[in-house]
């Protein structure tokens, strides 16, 4: 092969398929832990069991690239199809969101031969090398590592609803280091460029890019810790009316609640259930698990508040999840700003909406992002939970308000 610009088709082929195979192996291996009875079961409407997860990630790669470009293309099981929709109206019926615990057939090694049958043709789809495939392909990769994620985060609310509050990882989580002190780093106002840039990969919602004003702000160093938050719960963060927004007291008045999601109080000594298990609350490790509401009303009750989109994208930009210490001089050191990436997702005050100029995609899978640009917050950065190089500065992740499953955390900001 002698044409470079055949050798490069080729070696971009290779890696798309790697990166493929890699993809779809994690998402079967974060199940291993688990027993079948584990995998089948919701536990709330917001939640999909495991096997659903595995089966809906592989109805993408059959749905929008095995049928419209798979020669003499046959469904793997034509019940599949409204089985395991998520949310395309554009596609067909939808089984219930909120009983796709009750799918206990097909069963999970029937829901892994899926998934064997649709990566083995989706290998001759990715050998034939189509160039205009590679971004749906990668697109796909891309929303099978949201599931990756979210599989996560519905098995650590399944295992909290047992009395046991089993683990799911076997070793205990080690203590976290102590957090620095909290400093307000300094930003300067003006029009900054906001959005993507660049060849890599990003969703529709991080676009077009744009210019945006925002005005002089500081923000906080650091996220805020357990022990931080626990000050505000022992100082009646949960009783205080004059913190919360009012649809946010209603609702803490209306479901009891009195602490993040998780936490837990023993005979005076509080802990907090983790994918690790149960475990004495770590007050220096960030707080998380708590929704936007609860958020909004620790910053008031610090003193300060959320900070938009745009502020938190300004002062994290030329960081990514995996090298930003070496990309970003306010990446370490003293004062620097920490746990932009990799702790838990942090909660601004933006409203989800379109940037100026967004059009979604054509078809069905303009479904994916623009339709939910209502009534949810934007959230920055990345978690714990995350799939390494999934993150990057401009990915805007969304939540309503009530939120609390998620890794969710606070960083603060002042004007």
């Amino acid at each position: 092969m002698n044409d470079p610009l055949l050798q490069r088709e080729h070696t971009t082929r290779s890696a798309l398929r790697q990166r493929f195979n890699a993809v779809r192996r994690r998402s079967v291996s974060l199940s291993e832990p688990l027993s079948e009875e584990d995998c089948c079961v919701q536990s709330m409407p917001d939640a999909s069991p495991v096997k659903w997860h595995l089966a809906h990630t592989t109805w993408f790669f059959e749905t929008f690239l095995l049928e419209p470009h798979e020669p003499g293309f046959a469904p793997h099981h034509p019940a599949f199809r409204m089985l395991y929709n998520s949310y395309y109206n554009g596609v067909g019926e939808k089984h219930a969101r909120a009983q796709r615990g009750l799918i206990t057939r097909p069963s999970f090694d029937e829901v892994l031969a899926y998934r064997h049958a649709v990566d083995t043709r989706m290998g001759g789809l990715l050998d034939a090398g189509k160039p205009e495939l590679m971004a749906l392909v990668e697109l796909g990769l891309q929303h099978e590592e949201q599931h990756q994620e979210l599989l996560l985060t519905d098995v650590k609310h399944l295992l909290s609803m047992n009395p046991l509050l089993p683990a799911y990882a076997g070793s205990p989580l080690p203590p976290a280091p102590a957090a620095p002190a909290l400093r307000w780093l300094e930003f300067d106002g003006g029009v900054v460029e906001i959005g993507h840039a660049g060849d890599g990969h990003c969703f529709d919602n991080e676009l077009p890019r744009h210019r945006q004003f925002i005005e002089p702000f500081r923000l906080a160093s650091r996220l805020a810790t357990n022990g931080d938050y626990l000050a505000f719960l022992r100082d009646g963060g949960y009783r205080d009316p004059a913190l919360w927004m009012s649809e946010g007291w209603d609702w803490v008045m209306r479901e009891g609640l009195r602490h993040p999601l998780y936490w837990h109080e023993r005979d005076g000594q509080w802990h907090e259930f983790t994918l690790h298990g149960l475990q004495p609350l770590d007050l220096q490790r960030p707080a998380t698990h708590v929704s936007w509401f609860e958020a909004d009303a620790y910053a008031r009750w610090a003193g300060a508040r959320l900070p938009t989109e745009f502020e938190w994208e300004h002062a994290a930009s030329g960081i990514n999840d995996t090298a930003a210490r070496a990309l970003h001089p306010a990446a370490s050191g003293e004062g620097a700003l920490s746990d932009l990436f990799g702790a838990c997702w942090q909660w601004t005050s933006s409203s989800y909406g379109p940037y100026p100029g967004y059009a979604s995609q054509p078809g069905a899978l303009g479904e994916y992002n623009g339709k939910f640009m209502s009534n949810q917050y934007v959230l920055r950065g990345s978690s714990c939970a995350t799939p390494a190089g999934h993150a990057r500065p401009t990915y805007r992740n969304f939540f309503p308000a009530t939120a609390r499953w998620q890794f969710g955390g606070v960083r603060l900001a002042r004007s």
